[in-house]
């Protein structure tokens, strides 16, 4: 609730605007640093508590049943009965107005509570208490006035140093570069990599880089076909090629024929 006069909450949900100058795990203790900037003369319309990463808490506090439902109820009516006994009062002095608007009242809240309960078919047969819980607490400040509260909560800590060059960027807006923010690794190549040859010292001589894979063969020459003998096409039967006459051999000869011509 503000005392200062005009309403500081906005008519429509807005995010707060400013720069993150402390932030804490409980909200006693940014409680407490706001109360300290305040103790410190400092202008706190400026400052905002941010809570993040918001869970709903259901604490179980025991076991319903229907004596306890019954006395829960009595005890609603009562009350509720003195208030209506005090009414009555002012125009009569009589106490009995009151004790009896006690015990009427006692009697009827007791009624209501058990028939609701009975109503309800066992369905919630526990009592429990609700609350909104932040993981992380940040106290926000306008950006004209951010460097003068970090260095007031210097004094109780938990306080985020940015960069003076460039200022903490609002509250909720996007980032400028998103793909600055979330850099992908380098890939590294998969597979064996291979051994990398020794450099020759000074002075050593080099030996030629040998070739990656070993020369081929080369395929021995086909005989080329007669010029007057044309190809068979696909589908016709192809003649034999003519075998050509062994070349004649010379007769062997006798190694006494020269000394018989001689002779």
């Amino acid at each position: 609730m503000s005392f200062t006069g005009g309403p500081r909450v906005p008519p429509t949900p807005t995010l707060p605007q400013g720069e993150t100058v402390a932030s804490y795990g409980t909200y006693l203790e940014a409680q407490r640093a706001v109360d300290h900037l305040s103790d410190r003369q400092f202008p706190v319309q400026h400052v905002t508590i941010v809570g993040t990463d918001l869970k709903m808490v259901e604490r179980v506090t025991g076991r319903l049943t229907y004596p306890r439902v019954a006395l829960s109820g009595f005890l609603s009516g009562v009350w509720f009965g003195i208030f209506i006994g005090l009414l009555f009062m002012l125009t009569s002095n009589s106490l009995g107005i009151l004790l009896v608007a006690m015990v009427v009242g006692g009697g009827f809240g007791l009624l209501f509570g058990v028939v609701s309960y009975a109503i309800t078919g066992g369905k919630r047969d526990f009592t429990s208490q609700s609350q909104i819980v932040a993981s992380q607490y940040a106290v926000l400040c306008a950006t004209e006035k951010a460097h003068e509260a970090r260095t007031l909560l210097r004094e109780v800590g938990a306080v985020r140093t940015g960069q003076p060059a460039a200022p903490a960027a609002p509250f909720g807006a996007p980032p400028s570069n998103p793909a600055a923010a979330h850099p992908q690794a380098p890939v590294a190549p998969t597979g064996p990599t291979p051994p990398r040859p020794a450099e020759p010292r000074y002075g050593q001589y080099a030996a030629p880089a040998e070739s990656a894979a070993p020369a081929q063969p080369a395929a021995p020459a086909q005989p080329a076909a007669p010029a007057d003998r044309p190809a068979p096409q696909y589908g016709q039967y192809a003649a034999p090629a003519e075998q050509q006459p062994p070349a004649p051999t010379a007769p062997p000869q006798d190694p006494d024929a020269p000394e018989q011509q001689q002779r």
